[in-house]
């Protein structure tokens, strides 16, 4: 087995923004998992739980979006500002008709985005809002002063805009967004963006995308905006949603199921290649960004874990989730930013919560190790190994026998890597083309000795990352990857 990486041959630069998050008013993602009230008897600042503060801040989250997803189109952002006590009173339509009482609003969004240092990014309302209604939240957010707007921002406590860079307008309008067609959707971005101003901000405006990997429908809304509305400038990201589903359920799975996981996984990466290829037919220039503000595992809910699509992140969520960055981090030229759904308790989260306490599942220790990659620059990285088959008789599959990405950043390169196999370690050589050495200075590795483990309430955790005491100087190093585990070495050039 074979990784040869090419530092001459960059492909581009990592933002930030591609190690995003998402959070939602559903289930306990909000409510317990962010907000408890400055009165709750959980640590607190001002409402927000210090304890998922500090915790979050650790793995450098470039961007955060809010406040869907399908609850964004049917939110109304001024229910969400002012006394608390005085807020408007909803139905949660989408998830499960629960009360909304809007105690987490545009104020504390912004609050808990500063505290963990992630840019905010606001998904506004086409499907059943106005133009007027997402033209004033912008005001309200960005102009400093001297607006109506801008001085209820202030009284509410808010004396400085929010600066509010990225804006989805609107979200799956192809469904919960509204059920348009690509072209019916097309006018009604355009009719929007052109009301959303850069009123002391720079706006980065993001269309909703296609149902999955549906070129079909992207081509539909590009061929509109192009035909009709020529070279429009009010629009710069274009989304696309891809959740790899489950097999067997979050905890109990076979070792065929293990399998069937991760190559659904895999399919992440036809969809970034397929649809920007649908939009360069537009967009030749590619000012305008693919990002996949949805994605990660969708478990069937379980009895052991209650709650609104709530669900356990066991070591092979991790897998997929390192996979899934892997992907986006080959294809920096390609995608300028990711969301992974959810943040906190909900789908493939980095954090539960249950009261006072908190468990980081093993996909959060993914996105701390691969923090490194951060505005790096990605360069081509080859894997040769042996694919690994699954399954009998006619429904026999193949899948990679490792995988990974590699970056460069100043004089440190980064290299992850997947080995999915359950019970093969993979010993690899690794090669660095070109003149220049370097040292292995770190190796760090997530794996376990079940591939179900998951970390769990008042217990040490089963999945934890541990150093590895790999070294080595020069071109080329030789190194043993743990079967069903995530691997990050750190190389320094000397």
């Amino acid at each position: 087995m074979r990784i040869t990486i090419i530092p001459d041959e960059k492909i581009g630069v990592i933002r930030p923004e591609v190690y995003g998050h998402f959070i939602e008013h559903l289930g306990w993602c909000i409510y317990d998992g962010v907000w408890v009230g400055e009165n709750s008897k959980i640590p607190n600042t001002r409402g927000i739980r210090n304890d998922v503060v500090e915790a979050l801040k650790l793995v450098q989250p470039g961007v955060l979006r809010w406040p869907g997803g399908c609850f964004a189109d049917d939110y109304h952002w001024q229910d969400g500002i002012g006394p608390r006590e005085s807020r408007s009173r909803r139905i949660n339509v989408h998830w499960g008709q629960a009360p909304e009482p809007n105690s987490f609003g545009t104020h504390e969004f912004v609050e808990f985005c500063a505290r963990i240092g992630a840019r905010p990014y606001l998904c506004g309302n086409v499907g059943s809002g106005t133009v007027r209604e997402l033209r004033d939240w912008v005001e309200y957010c960005n102009w400093p002063s001297g607006s109506t707007l801008a001085d209820l921002r202030r009284a509410n406590g808010a004396a400085e805009p929010f600066g509010v860079t990225y804006w989805g307008v609107g979200n799956e309008n192809w469904g919960c967004g509204g059920n348009f067609s690509p072209e019916d959707y097309c006018t009604e971005f355009r009719r929007y963006a052109s009301f959303m101003f850069n009123l002391g901000t720079p706006l980065f405006l993001i269309a909703c995308g296609p149902p999955g990997n549906d070129a079909d429908w992207t081509r539909r809304f590009f061929a509109k905006l192009k035909r009709y509305y020529g070279d429009f400038g009010r629009i710069h990201g274009f989304s696309a949603h891809y959740y790899c589903g489950t097999a067997g359920s979050a905890t109990e799975y076979t070792v065929d199921q293990w399998y069937q996981l991760i190559r659904a996984a895999a399919q992440v990466e036809p969809l970034v290649v397929q649809q920007r290829a649908a939009m360069d037919s537009f967009d030749t220039a590619r000012s305008i960004g693919l990002v996949i503000d949805e994605w990660g595992t969708w478990h069937p809910p379980s009895p052991a874990v209650p709650g609104l699509w709530r669900q356990q992140s066991t070591l092979r969520d991790a897998l997929v989730a390192a996979l899934t960055l892997d992907v986006f981090n080959r294809h920096a030229d390609k995608v300028v930013m990711s969301n992974i759904a959810q943040t906190i308790n909900v789908l493939q989260s980095l954090i539960l919560t249950d009261g006072d306490r908190m468990v980081l599942t093993p996909t959060y220790h993914v996105y701390e190790m691969y923090k490194a990659h951060q505005e790096g620059a990605s360069v081509r990285a080859l894997f040769e190994a042996d694919d690994i088959q699954f399954g009998s008789g006619a429904d026999v599959h193949r899948i990679f026998g490792l995988a990974g990405s590699a970056s460069i950043q100043g004089g440190g390169l980064t290299l992850s890597v997947v080995n999915p196999s359950v019970d093969r370690p993979a010993e690899a050589a690794i090669r660095v083309l070109g003149a220049g050495r370097f040292r292995l200075v770190t190796a760090r590795v997530l794996t376990a000795g079940d591939i179900h483990a998951h970390n769990r309430f008042g217990e040490p955790p089963d999945v934890l990352p541990r150093w590895d005491s790999a070294r080595g100087e020069g071109a080329e190093f030789v190194h043993t990857f743990l079967p069903a585990s995530v691997t990050v070495l750190r190389f320094e050039a000397v």
